[in-house]
């Protein structure tokens, strides 16, 4: 496997670019794995991490489609660590960490971008609730600034701060090394480095059943490609979850939802942080080649299905209209949509199922994607040991049953609402 590198490049530029290789490989796969994942997200990370630190590499990462079709390739790239409740806290401040040395450890350029964060304030108790959720971060070593509003006028300047707003800016709480990474960078360089381990990556595979023994462990996998045998199965699907489960007798505590996104036509330098919208469910931030990236709320009804309806896309553009008022005649060029599946308390679940053999990696709700490298090495961890870690140890699936849910949005057991 070609080593990325500056040398690399200009060999090849003289060259003709006849000397760069495959990123990875595209096997057939075996009789029988040590480990089986399924789903290609959180998927690659999690076989990286088994294999890097853990030394387990007889490993299948199996995907129904092709690399980066599934959430992992549907999310508005955005990365955080604002979180306030503990086990929250902990576990998105060590996926940011991950990110922060990500490319150089897997030799890929994934574009991270610590561009900063803005959760904006609308009202007094709003105000309040930021400087709590603040002062919880700074207690936890995580970097978290207030602004008052004459200092986030001098920042971002962009937003309608007019005295006739409907929504009046009070000011924001701002996390500076937030802020988007490439999300196909993300699945590609986790894929390559995983391969180099000698991870297979088995593409258009889709798992159709499990294989059980007599006393009912999981062994294995039914598949449009046969058959595959393992010692142990990890299912890390989205919005898939609950299908999934159910093909091996397993309710879970989830729904399944759409969430669209959406980008802009390219447009000058303006938005050059990540804003959310404290009125309402709206976040934006410019991609480098100048397009809005930007979502808000669930479409509101139960579906499988990676498209949205209009009434939200009008909810959504009208949030940003409201925010941004100078981005009115800007057009929108295309959206799609992601399948989330939403815990009964918008956390995750990272554990072993009460199946033998079987192990769960779903419930992620709208973070999934900034979770990607703490999940990944967390459900390592979880499979390796057969124990959780202490970043993972509160997201477990007997939460629900023993009534300590992690409820960072303070909605109560309602799927829909986180």
């Amino acid at each position: 496997m070609t080593q990325y590198s500056a040398l690399a490049v200009l060999r090849n530029a003289l060259s003709g670019n006849t000397g760069w290789t495959r990123a990875w490989r595209d096997p057939e796969p075996k009789p029988a794995y040590d480990v089986v994942i399924i789903g290609s997200g959180h998927g690659v990370a999690t076989a990286y991490y088994l294999a890097k630190e853990h030394g387990i590499r007889n490993i299948a990462v199996l995907d129904k489609g092709w690399l980066g079709g599934g959430n992992i390739g549907r999310n508005t790239t955005i990365i955080r660590s604002n979180y306030m409740l503990d086990g929250n806290t902990q576990f998105y401040e060590w996926s940011m960490k991950l990110w922060e040395g990500l490319s150089h450890e897997i030799n890929f350029n994934t574009m991270v971008s610590h561009r900063g964060l803005y959760n904006l304030a609308h009202t007094p108790g709003q105000w309040d609730q930021m400087a709590r959720r603040g002062n919880i971060m700074r207690l936890n070593g995580i970097d978290a600034e207030l602004f008052t509003l004459p200092e986030l006028k001098r920042r971002v300047r962009y937003l309608d701060y007019s005295p006739t707003a409907r929504f009046p800016i009070y000011g924001a709480l701002h996390q500076p090394r937030a802020g988007t990474v490439r999300h196909d960078a993300v699945a590609w360089g986790y894929a390559r480095a995983a391969d180099k381990l000698g991870v297979d990556i088995i593409q258009n595979c889709e798992v159709t059943g499990f294989l059980r023994d007599t006393a009912g462990r999981v062994t294995g996998v039914s598949t449009t490609r046969g058959d595959i045998g393992a010692g142990k199965v990890g299912m890390a699907v989205a919005g898939n979850s609950s299908l999934l489960a159910d093909k091996v007798g397993l309710k879970l505590p989830i729904e399944s939802h759409v969430l669209q996104a959406f980008v802009s036509e390219p447009i000058k330098p303006l938005v050059d942080h990540v804003i959310t919208f404290g009125a309402g469910h709206f976040y934006v931030s410019q991609s480098d080649k100048g397009g809005l990236v930007f979502g808000g709320d669930l479409d509101g009804y139960n579906s499988y299905a990676q498209r949205g309806n209009l009434p939200t896309v009008e909810h959504v553009v009208t949030e940003g209209k409201t925010l941004i008022p100078q981005i009115a005649r800007v057009k929108l060029v295309r959206s799609w949509g992601g399948i989330m599946d939403m815990s009964m308390d918008g956390s995750p679940i990272i554990c072993k199922s009460p199946i033998d053999g079987l192990y769960l990696n779903a419930g992620w709700c709208y973070g999934g994607f900034k979770a990607t490298p703490a999940s990944g090495w967390c459900f390592a961890w979880t499979i390796a040991k057969d124990v959780p870690h202490e970043f993972n140890a509160k997201f477990t699936l007997d939460r629900f049953r023993r009534g300590v849910p992690i409820d960072e949005k303070g909605q109560g057991p309602v799927p829909g609402w986180h």
